[in-house]
C-alpha cells in the first residue's frame, strides 16, 4: 500500500486525488497506484461529446460500436462517427464466438443476434416462463460460448412482468446455452443486477449491483463461483467492493490477467439516493479477490462503461453520460 502523501493520477487537466482524500472508507477506498494497471502519469482523453452512452464494443477491422441516442453508433479507426444500426434501442453489446453482434435491447425486452455479414436478426430470448423481460442491460460470455445476461429495472415498476413464484418481482441473471434454452442463475441474490462478466477461466460471475433509487439500495460488486455447468455455487456470494452512498458499479471488463475495470460512482450528489462528500466517477481496477489496485476519474456523470480496443488491446474506452474517453493501460484487454 502506497503511503497517504502519494499522488494518484484520477484527474484530468492536471488536477489530482491525494491518496489521503481516498481514506479507507466504502465512500473513498484506499487505493493501490499500481503501475501494472495504467501507464505513469496516466490521463484520459475525450475523445467525443456525445451519441456514447454505453455498451462499448471494439470490433477489430470496424472499430468502436456504442449504445448512444436510441442507435448503435459507430467510431470508425481514423475517428469518423456514423449510425451504424438506427433505433436498435440497444445497452450492452457483445460478439459471439462466430463473430456475431449480440445486443441487450432493453427498449424492446430482448437479446438478439445479428449477423454482421448478411445483416440478418435472430431473436434469441424476448421472455422467460410466459413473462417478458424487464431491460435487459449487459451480457458477458464463457469459454463453452454460453451467454450470461442482466435484467435490471430501472425507473417505474408498475409494469414489471417478471415475477418469483411468490409474486414478488425478480431483477435476475440469465444464461443462454449454445443450444437455446435459457436459464434464471440468479433470482434475489442481488439487488438490481447490471453489468456483470465471467472469469477468463469460467470459475467465477463478477456481477454489478447498482440500485441508485433508494437510500439503502446496493451499490456492490459480487463474485459468485460458477460450476460447470454454468450455474451459480449455492452460498458462494462474496463481496469485492461496496461505493456506499455514491453510484454503484455499472459496466466492466477483464485484462489478459483476469484483472477487473469497473466503471462506477458519481461526481454530483443526487440526493436522498447519492451523497458523496467528494467526485467518485471513473474507472476502478480491481484484483479478482477485491484488492483495489487504480482508479482513473472521469470528469463527467454517469461513468457507464468500459471495453478494450485498438490493435494491441491496449486502449481502455469509457463512456460516461453520452461522452467517449479513452484510456492507456499497461495489460491488453481479454
Amino acid at each position: 500500500m502506497l503511503g497517504a502523501s502519494l499522488s494518484l493520477a484520477l484527474a484530468v487537466c492536471s488536477a489530482t486525488i491525494a491518496d489521503d482524500a481516498l481514506k479507507t472508507s466504502a465512500e473513498k477506498p484506499s487505493v493501490t497506484n499500481d503501475s501494472s494497471v495504467f501507464p505513469a502519469g496516466v490521463m484520459p482523453v475525450l475523445l467525443q461529446e456525445h451519441g456514447a452512452g454505453e455498451g462499448p464494443l471494439w470490433i477489430e477491422g470496424l472499430g468502436l460500436l456504442t449504445s448512444g441516442d436510441g442507435h448503435i453508433m459507430l467510431r470508425s479507426k481514423s475517428g469518423e462517427q456514423s449510425i451504424f444500426l438506427k433505433d436498435a434501442g440497444t445497452n450492452g453489446l457483445g460478439l459471439d464466438t462466430q463473430g456475431r453482434l449480440l445486443m441487450c435491447q432493453n427498449v424492446l425486452k430482448r437479446i438478439a443476434r445479428r449477423d454482421m455479414k448478411t445483416g440478418e436478426l435472430t431473436v434469441l430470448t424476448d421472455s422467460y416462463q410466459g413473462s417478458k423481460y424487464n431491460q435487459p442491460n449487459d451480457l458477458t460470455f464463457d469459454s463453452k460460448g454460453r451467454i450470461y445476461f442482466t435484467d435490471p429495472q430501472y425507473g417505474p415498476r408498475d409494469k414489471m412482468e417478471m415475477l418469483d413464484d411468490q409474486g414478488q418481482t425478480v431483477e435476475g441473471v440469465y444464461r443462454i446455452d449454445v443450444d437455446g434454452r435459457v436459464t434464471r442463475i440468479i433470482s434475489h441474490e442481488v439487488d438490481r443486477p447490471n453489468g456483470l462478466v465471467v472469469s477468463n477461466d469460467d470459475r467465477y460471475l463478477f456481477v454489478a449491483d447498482n440500485n441508485n433509487n433508494m437510500v439503502d439500495g446496493a451499490r456492490k460488486l459480487w463474485r459468485f463461483e460458477l460450476n460447470g455447468a454454468g450455474d451459480i455455487v449455492p452460498n458462494s456470494r462474496h463481496l469485492l467492493h461496496d461505493w456506499g452512498s455514491t453510484r454503484g458499479p455499472d459496466g466492466m471488463e477483464l485484462d489478459q490477467q483476469g484483472r477487473l475495470y469497473v466503471a462506477a460512482g458519481s461526481n454530483r450528489q443526487n440526493p436522498p439516493f447519492e451523497t458523496q462528500a467528494e467526485p467518485t466517477a471513473g474507472v476502478y481496477v480491481f484484483s479478482p479477490e477485491g484488492e483495489l489496485l487504480g482508479f482513473v476519474a472521469i470528469p463527467r456523470d454517469e461513468c457507464t462503461n468500459v471495453a478494450f480496443g485498438d490493435d494491441d488491446r491496449k486502449t481502455l474506452f469509457v463512456t460516461a453520460g453520452g461522452t467517449l474517453w479513452s484510456i492507456p493501460t499497461v495489460v491488453a484487454g481479454r
